[in-house]
């Protein structure tokens, strides 16, 4: 016969495990890189970036890649009628965030909708906020005095302060016309081949 000391024992590790089972099943969110992106359906193929570590009947360890997430929507500033889109490459990185619901009906239709399944926190039910970084990718000369729209690079940027905005480019068109070398000849009256440009 079991001592209480063993039967606590066998008890406590009949609900580690369940728990850890149940931990393992939960889903919440984890960093993931972009696989390739769909710019009609605007939807993401992610490999998630932290590996799974796998615990047997028997106490073995394993560390398993996930599985590839499909057909994830992706989270972008949008609202109000206007939306700030950006060209997603594979090798972006993204935080993946897990629904509580199945979200199938509502991803599909819109609206309130009924869960098609009952099923929570699944890798099916994804979205990739773009954006999240990893530290090999942090950016240079992040600006800490104003808002900055710019390439990873920074060859590029429309830069935002109080009462002043700068455009920093090689080229800058407004309505296709390049004005980086843009050029007005003079008015009538003036003497003829004035002209103006960027100063």
């Amino acid at each position: 016969m079991r001592t209480v000391a063993e039967r606590i024992k066998s008890e406590f590790e009949f609900y580690q495990r369940m728990g850890e089972k149940w931990g393992t099943d939960l889903r919440v969110a984890m960093p993931g890189i972009v696989q390739s992106f769909d710019p009609v359906e605007q939807t993401v193929t992610v490999q998630p970036s932290i590996k799974e570590r796998i615990v047997d009947g028997e106490g073995n360890v394993s560390i398993v890649n996930l599985p590839l997430l499909l057909d994830v929507p992706i989270s972008i500033p949008r609202a109000g009628g206007f939306a700030l889109t950006m060209p997603v490459k594979p090798g972006d990185e993204c935080l993946v965030i897990f629904s509580d619901m199945c979200m199938d009906a509502w991803w599909s239709q819109g609206g309130v909708q009924v869960q098609a399944e009952k099923r929570r926190h699944d890798l099916s039910d994804g979205f990739a906020i773009l954006g999240t970084w990893s530290q090999p990718r942090r950016l240079a000369d992040y600006s800490t005095t104003s808002a900055q729209l710019r390439s990873e690079n920074g060859s590029s940027l429309i830069d935002i302060k109080d009462n002043e905005i700068d455009i920093v480019s090689n080229t800058v068109k407004i309505n296709g016309v390049n004005f980086s070398n843009h050029v007005h000849m003079a008015p009538a009256g003036l003497p003829a081949g004035l002209t103006s440009g960027p100063s």
